[in-house]
């Protein structure tokens, strides 16, 4: 299952926020034995976003997409999906009871707060989702996510498209196994070794830098058999600390 990521917001691209949500998406998608093959950040830019999607969704098995939704002047990315697929945004009723639920929660645990500010939701702003999409419901927060054929969209705030990440992650589940050796040569000394072990094994091999003076040495395949002799492999080639 191949896997593009694309993350939103103006903010990601001037530096104000770290992209934390890229990196932790690709793990946990790595680790369900999908492969990742794009990662892209674009502003808040609807007809962007759009025309990013309506490419990605005919290229790949999967597009995950992160940032911008909500009912703030600049979340477009519900906007965005709906324009690729030709729909239109709608409110279901279990989608805003939930909305409602989550904004009156907030207000009941600040109600100072809320009477400083006058704090005025637009309920259906924040729970319009495209039509036809399936609602992932936000245990963390107050915006939905979705899903709309291949494309699965969550809210940029960390903790939130991480809890609506885990109620899909399932989908993700595919073939690639992986295992890292954890080695102190450096590069340079096992170019030949990393040759050999890509001649012999249908594997993909990663060489990476690490703390402390360590290099990674990540193997990956769709068959464990091949990735287990690999790593047997390389362990009577490569000097090995710790493997994982």
């Amino acid at each position: 299952m191949e896997v593009a990521i694309l993350t939103v917001g103006d903010e990601v691209l001037a530096g104000d926020t770290p992209n934390t949500n890229a990196t932790w998406l690709a793990e946990q998608i790595t680790a369900h034995g999908s492969t990742v093959v794009r990662i892209l950040t674009v502003p808040d830019d609807r007809k962007l976003i759009a025309d990013t999607l309506e490419e990605w969704r005919e290229s790949f098995d999967a597009v995950v997409v992160t940032g911008g939704l909500g009912g703030t002047h600049d979340d477009v990315t519900a906007d965005a999906i709906a324009d690729t697929f030709g729909r239109q945004l709608v409110v279901e009723d279990a989608v805003r009871e939930d909305v409602l639920e989550t904004a009156a929660a907030y207000r009941d645990a600040n109600p100072e707060l809320v009477a400083e500010h006058d704090l005025d939701l637009d309920i259906d702003a924040w729970a319009s989702l495209p039509e036809g999409s399936r609602a992932i419901i936000n245990s963390e927060g107050l915006c939905p996510g979705c899903v709309l054929e291949n494309v699965y969209a969550f809210p940029g705030v960390p903790a939130e498209m991480r809890a609506l990440f885990e109620d899909v992650a399932h989908e993700f589940d595919g073939d690639i196994v992986s295992t890292t050796l954890f080695t102190p040569q450096p590069e340079g000394s096992m170019v030949e070794a990393l040759a050999g072990v890509r001649e012999q094994f249908a594997v993909r091999i990663g060489s990476y830098p690490d703390t402390g003076g360590k290099n990674r040495l990540k193997v990956s395949g769709a068959e464990a058999d091949a990735v287990k002799g690999a790593v047997e492999w390389l362990q009577k080639r490569v000097t090995v600390d710790r493997v994982v």
